[in-house]
């Protein structure tokens, strides 16, 4: 991997991570008028900060350029 294929990684993994956290926050004030919504958007922004830390481990196992 050439250092810019690092950098774009670099940057969907925090994108991921602090969207995913993000939309967590979101539901937190959601639940109080819809709470079906407000389960959906916590799961799907757990999963996608989850994403952001599986790619993380992945990028631990390149070796750095």
């Amino acid at each position: 991997m050439n250092p810019l294929h690092f950098k774009r990684l670099h940057n969907l993994i925090w994108t991921l991570i602090y969207g995913g956290l993000l939309c967590v926050v979101v539901s937190l004030f959601v639940v109080r008028t819809d709470e079906p919504l407000a389960i959906a958007m916590a799961v799907i922004g757990a999963l996608v900060a989850g994403a952001g830390v599986v790619l993380i481990f992945i990028r631990s196992k390149y070796k750095d350029v």
